[in-house]
């Protein structure tokens, strides 16, 4: 690789442009053994050093694609590992990458734990344990869905949900049985049924 030019665009990131082919970015935290500074116009790599510039580009560009995912919306590490692997990029870049984001702070799963929780709520009416388990599949360690699902059950009263959960199904006509049973599947333990029906219980 004999690189023609350099340029520093944004502080640890580099523009490379090569005799061999077009520019490409990298980031100065992605190259493994090559010292920045190394990197200057005329420079020739061959071998590990010309690895190491290609792998701090390829990790560079799962970055950027990782960054306009959560432009979007907040994102799991999960569902960016499964996002960014559909696009054909190798996991040892995607797991490069995202580690940076998460030491920059861009990407939190317990941020995105907290804001799917938000926006679950707004058409869906569940339990703790439908939530944990939801949350589970989304790729959540339980220790961040856990202090996340504290959080929104100190903000949203779990019986309160329970209860309009039980009113809906009472309006729509439903039987005891299948009211039980529906309440179960959404996450509400019994003990919360028999303390959202009240007094008459069910």
């Amino acid at each position: 690789m004999v690189v023609s030019e350099t340029k520093q665009v944004s502080s640890g990131c580099i523009k490379i442009t090569t005799e061999e082919g077009p520019a490409f970015f990298i980031r100065e935290a992605y190259l493994t053994h090559l010292a920045p500074e190394s990197i200057s116009d005329g420079s020739v790599f061959s071998g590990e050093d010309e690895e190491d510039i290609i792998d701090a580009g390829f990790c560079y560009a799962a970055e950027s694609k990782a960054l306009s995912y959560l432009a979007r919306a907040e994102q799991s590490r999960f569902n960016l590992t499964r996002k960014l692997g559909a696009k054909g990029i190798e996991k040892r870049h995607i797991e490069n990458a995202l580690d940076y984001l998460e030491r920059e702070g861009s990407l939190s799963d317990a941020r995105f734990a907290r804001a799917w929780l938000a926006s679950r709520k707004i058409n869906h009416l569940e339990g703790r344990a439908r939530l944990s388990s939801e949350l589970a599949f989304r790729g959540i360690a339980r220790e961040v869905a856990d202090a996340a699902l504290d959080e929104f059950f100190s903000e949203n009263s779990e019986e309160a949900i329970c209860k309009k959960a039980l009113d809906k199904c009472s309006r729509l006509g439903m039987r005891e049985d299948k009211i039980i049973n529906y309440l179960l599947r959404h996450g509400f333990s019994r003990k919360m049924i028999r303390s959202a029906s009240g007094e008459g219980g069910l």
